[in-house]
This record gives structure tokens, sequence and C-alpha cells, in this order.
């Protein structure tokens, strides 16, 4: 039998083994040359990842809690403190997360890379406001963030990065011309491949559980009829759902896009059943993945394909 003071210290001491194991998980970067690049959640992991190959060591930040619910903790913070760049989506949607978490440590060379910013305007569309305003009042709603979900704009993105890796590291500037030019090549097969996939179905309106799907629609010759949430996680109002089933009854869409991320989908659930009983026989959910969680074992650079595709298969079998 282990005496009292000696468990004591026994579970002190695996306590801090416990600490620190966590600890070197997640901010301990490897004794190797190269840039050390944060990414602020999945889909930039792909992106980056697959243009830095073994030049460079890419580390993401969020995981189950996306974008849009994410608040990062002092842990998150000390991420950055060796880190050389810091790549975002940005339009509004981690910039703020992304200054607090810079805030919270002293790295005069960190680099924060908006990638966002890097698109010309003219391929960004007008986001759904999540604000109230007086009836007449000038307002904007500004940049509709969710870029990452249109391949032809994803290309946009990895041709920023590619250029950000050559300027810190412009030894290894040929080895991401050439990783950047194959990873832009299967974007493009990805966006065909999905066109031939969706060209022969009559469905084309959908209403998305929130405004994520308005690039993804561009790209692949969709139309985001409406949305059922204004802003992630909020619930619409009884006023709001009945308004948008008069809309869906009298163009007749059929097709709720709904996300796994939101298993408590009320009020979606509430529009597909209302919509039945209207007449609409056909109404039905179809599962579309926004791609902003994901499960830490399953992040591979290979990863934004994966699930693109799964994301294609869902709508191909799920409209008419």
């Amino acid at each position: 039998m282990v005496p009292a003071m000696n468990r004591s210290l026994l579970v002190a001491a695996l306590a801090f083994v416990s600490v620190g194991c966590q600890k070197s998980h997640t901010q301990d970067w490897p004794d190797r040359p190269g840039p050390k690049v944060v990414v602020s959640f999945a889909p930039l992991y792909s992106f980056v990842a697959s243009v830095a190959g073994d030049d460079a060591v890419v580390k993401n930040v969020m995981t189950t809690t996306g974008p849009h619910d994410f608040n990062p903790t002092d842990q998150d913070a000390r991420l950055l403190q060796k880190a050389d760049l810091f790549f975002i989506n940005g339009l509004d949607l981690d910039n703020a997360k992304a200054k607090t978490m810079k805030q919270g440590v002293e790295n005069a060379r960190l680099q924060i890379v908006d990638l966002g910013s890097k698109l010309d305007k003219s391929l960004l569309m007008e986001g759904v406001c999540q604000h109230m305003h007086k009836p007449g009042e000038a307002h904007q709603h500004g940049d509709d963030p969710h870029v990452w979900l249109s391949p032809s704009r994803a290309i946009k993105m990895v041709e920023a990065i590619r250029e950000a890796l050559k300027e810190a590291d412009p030894s290894h500037a040929a080895n991401y011309d050439r990783r950047a030019a194959e990873y832009i090549t299967k974007l493009e097969k990805l966006q065909a491949e999905g066109l031939a996939l969706l060209k022969d179905k009559k469905d084309r309106k959908l209403v998305t559980f929130h405004e994520s799907m308005n690039y993804f629609a561009d790209d692949y010759k969709l139309s985001v009829f409406d949305v059922v949430q204004q802003k992630p996680g909020t619930e619409p109002g009884t006023e709001d759902i009945q308004k948008l089933l008069r809309r869906c009854a009298n163009a007749d869409v059929s097709v709720i896009a709904v996300e796994p991320q939101y298993s408590r989908n009320e009020s979606a659930k509430t529009l597909l059943d209302e919509l039945k009983h209207k007449g609409v026989k056909d109404a039905r959910f179809v599962s579309f993945d926004p791609l902003e969680t994901v499960t830490p074992g399953d992040l591979t650079p290979d990863w934004y394909e994966r699930k693109m595709r799964q994301n294609l298969q869902n709508l191909a079998e799920g409209l008419k």
C-alpha cells in the first residue's frame, strides 16, 4: 500500500505529466528549418498544408467549435508564440479572434495573412444581415465570408497562400509553386466533377440552414432561395418561419439543406412539416456540411476534397 503522502505526490506528478503532454501536443514546434504556420480553421489547413508539404509545419486552431462560435483561450494564443504566419479567412469571420490571439503573445515577426482580403471584390457576395434596423435606416450587410465553399475562390486563396509561403521561405519557392499548381488542378477537377454530377437536376433552388451556401451555389449553378437561420445557432421566431413557409410554398421550393453541426434544428423540422402539410409532397432534407468544424483526428491535407465530394454526393442523391 502506498502511504497517504506518497499517494498525494503521485497524483500531483501524474497531473503535471498530463498537463505537460497536452501543452506539448498543441504548442511545441519541431526543431527543424522552415516556416511555422498556423491556420484558423479546417479548410484553410487543407489549403495551406497542400501547398506547404514538408517545407513548413502547419497547425490548426479550431476543431469541433467553428469560427462562428469559437472563443480563443490563452493556450490557443500561445500557439502563435513561435509562429511565422497565421492564415485566416477574414471577411469579418475570424479577424477579431485572430487579433485577440495575437495580442496574447509577444511575437514581432508573426504575420497575419487575411486571405479574404486577397480576393477581388467582384468575387465576393453580400452577406445576410444579422442585426435589427429601423425601417428605412441605411446599413450595409457586409461580405458573405463563406468563400472556402467555392472551389473557384479557393483557387485564389491557394494562390495567395503560395505567395505568402514563398515570401517567408524563398529558398523553397519552386516547391511551393509546384505543389500549389498540383492542388489547383485538384480543385478544378472538384468543380468539374460537381457540375457534371448535378447538371441534370431539375431542383436548383434550395433553402439553406444558414447563409453558408451562396458561393457553393454560384460555382455549381444552384440558387439559394432563402435561409432558415439568419444567425447560425439562433432559431428564428414563429413569424419568421411562417413568412419563410409562405415564400417556399408559393415558389414550390422543396429542398432544405441542413447542417450536421446543428442536430437540434427545430425550425428546419417545423418548416419541413408545414411544407408537407401545405401539399409540397416532395419536401425533404439534404445534408450539407459547411466545413466549419472538424474532428481533430480526421484533419488531413485532403480533408477539404473529401468533405466537398460528400456534400456533392448528398446533393446528387437528394435533388431531383
